[in-house]
């Protein structure tokens, strides 16, 4: 099932990595594409790859750590295209570093803010227009809101924040058709690692690696826009992460140390990864 051609579709997050991959691979089925994150300029050269791929664009720098800014959103996609089909809740941060390291616990406030409540503000304002179109929301979490990872504390407890929420609503909205589908990615080959926060709270600036065994933002985006299509509740990327989901229940501590082991065994500091 293809998605009819002029949906109104939010992204945020869509300067780089998974969001820019979803707004190109979204482009040909000639949506109207609000694309949404805080770099104007990013999302102007974005808006332009994908109008050249068949998508009507609006361009909405936007910092979904803001209530206003999410609802800024909101508004002017509907006052520029009339209606919202679907939102994809992508914007997100990261961290590499041991809780016991962290010098300054802003980090968990943050991810927290960024990557849960962002979500939780672009829905609220969203979901009467949603519910109008019987739309769907697509929610962008990990493997980390799953199971837990070493040196991911902050990141992780934000992702399974997600997780909790996007089920709770899916049944809160069980029968006025709006479809919740989360996305639970392996590792992905992405840019936003590079802004990671470290120990200080800073961005560490590690670079990323190309490796056969991480996916890349084009083939995740090929593989959510699927899941888009036929509104699945859950899409996990990868064979390990969902053999994990089910191993863990009856062999955590098997689970833990292959996690732990996977962190150990990327092959240096300087590459960073969307988990």
């Amino acid at each position: 099932m293809a998605f009819p051609s002029g949906n109104v579709i939010i992204i945020t997050g869509a300067s780089e990595g998974i969001g820019r991959a979803l707004a190109l691979a979204l482009s040909p089925y000639t949506p109207n594409l609000a694309l949404a994150a805080r770099n104007t300029e990013r999302l102007k050269e974005v808006a332009h790859e994908c109008q050249k791929a068949g998508a009507q664009t609006l361009v909405v720098p936007t910092d979904v750590t803001h209530t206003e800014d999410c609802r800024r959103l909101i508004e002017e996609t509907v006052a520029q295209f009339g209606r919202v089909d679907v939102l994809i809740n992508n914007a997100g941060g990261t961290m590499w570093t041991t809780l016991e390291e962290v010098q300054d616990l802003s980090i968990f406030e943050k991810l927290m803010q960024v990557n849960y409540l962002g979500s939780v503000y672009c829905t609220k304002f969203a979901l009467p227009y949603l519910k109008h179109t019987k739309g769907q929301i697509v929610a962008l979490s990990s493997i980390a809101g799953l199971t837990g990872v070493p040196t991911r504390t902050g990141y992780a407890a934000s992702k399974f924040a997600m997780i909790g929420f996007f089920e709770s609503l899916r049944i809160e909205l069980d029968g006025t058709g709006v479809g919740v589908t989360i996305i639970a990615p392996d590792f992905v080959q992405s840019k936003i690692h590079e802004r990671a926060l470290g120990k200080n709270g800073q961005p560490v600036g590690f670079n990323r690696l190309e490796g056969k065994n991480i996916l890349s933002a084009e083939f995740c985006a090929a593989l959510i826009v699927k899941a888009m299509e036929t509104r699945q509740r859950l899409v996990i990327t990868s064979w390990r992460g969902r053999v994990g989901r089910w191993a863990k229940l009856f062999a955590p501590r098997l689970i833990d140390r292959i996690t732990k082991q996977a962190m150990q065994e990327i092959p240096n500091k300087n590459s960073l990864f969307v988990f």
